[in-house]
């Protein structure tokens, strides 16, 4: 049965939320961790992406609030599945990052044999939004391991990430405004971005300055992007500036 579209418009409002909802997976992650049971915040992570997804599924065309909130349960959600790939396993994050890719690259191969595109602006099925979504946790996932490959394993730590993220993000930027690169590809590129550019600086805020950061508590940081993400759904869910006008 076809539907309405399930997904927002591509705007600058689209990136900001985005960003701030991947910098908070990262904060409100790391803070359950520490803080509780690893296993029992994996359990909880996991049963808010299960109620963020049955709610996405369940309606049948965009509502901002239940979107944002199935991206930002992806975010802690993928961030812990990556992380207990990395401490649980030990496996590198060279390794996992390279795994992470590879299952995205087959998530998008599936996808486009299937249903012939790979536009944000064609989610109006069932079956293509759970392609959506799978490969939104798969760049998620994906993101995740990079960040932390390049702050820890290359030695770069967690300000110096996230300046090498903000340049690469502006590479499809640029490609597409200024040399009208494919949409798609430069969309997809951009979106996997933004997962370890908003990681990076929210380690660097929140993370001990023994370790390269500010010192401010994972806690903290969580709570200020929270009221942020907030403030801006609220925002998009009063103007519609986040729905495509016909």
């Amino acid at each position: 049965m076809i539907r309405l579209r399930k997904v927002p418009e591509i705007n600058a409002y689209f990136w900001i939320v985005k960003v701030l909802t991947t910098a908070m997976g990262e904060a409100t992650s790391d803070y359950l961790v520490h803080q509780i049971s690893p296993y029992l915040a994996v359990a909880i992570g996991g049963v808010g992406l299960c109620i963020a997804l049955v709610l996405q599924f369940g309606v049948h065309k965009y509502i901002t609030w239940i979107y944002w909130f199935a991206v930002l349960m992806v975010a802690v959600f993928g961030t812990m599945a990556a992380d207990v790939v990395h401490i649980e396993f030990g496996v590198p994050y060279v390794i996992s990052s390279g795994c992470f890719f590879i299952i995205l690259l087959a998530v998008f191969f599936i996808w486009y044999r299937v249903e012939k595109t790979l536009s944000i602006h064609s989610i109006t099925t069932f079956r293509r939004e759970i392609f959506y979504w799978v490969t939104v946790m798969a760049t998620f996932a994906l993101g995740t391991a990079a960040g932390d490959m390049t702050a820890s394993t290359l030695g770069l730590g967690y300000f110096v990430s996230g300046l090498l993220f903000l340049v690469l993000i502006s590479i499809p930027a640029v490609s597409y405004k200024v040399f009208k690169a494919n949409e798609v590809a430069t969309f997809w590129i951009a979106y996997i971005l933004t997962r370890p550019l908003g990681a990076s600086f929210a380690d660097w805020f929140g993370k001990p300055q023994a370790i390269g950061g500010l010192g401010k508590g994972d806690g903290t940081v969580s709570i200020i992007l929270g009221i942020l993400i907030f403030s801006v759904v609220l925002f998009l869910a009063i103007t519609k500036k986040d729905i495509k006008r016909e």
